[in-house]
């Protein structure tokens, strides 16, 4: 029985201290654009790499953009990309 309770608040506590995926907003322009890196900068500095199933078609230099990221494995990765 005790170990019953040992493992339960093992797996507890790893719930409740892993660290989430914050999600976060940012618009502006882009500055540059890498297609081939699949990544953009925007004129504030944020880098941001597109996720793989994000289009690429509308993005290119000077494009105003509100960005939606998560950052995963240290990298801001767009969650969703919006043209303006």
């Amino acid at each position: 029985m005790l170990r019953y309770f040992a493992i339960h608040a093992a797996l507890l506590s790893s719930l409740l201290f892993a660290a989430p995926a914050l999600a976060a907003d940012v618009e502006g322009k882009v500055q540059t654009f890498d297609p081939s890196e699949r990544t953009i900068v925007l004129d504030n500095g944020t880098k941001v790499w597109l996720s793989e199933g994000a289009s690429a078609d509308a993005l290119r230099e000077g494009v105003e953009v509100r960005v939606s990221y998560e950052e995963r494995d240290g990298k801001n990765v767009a969650t969703q990309i919006e043209v303006k």
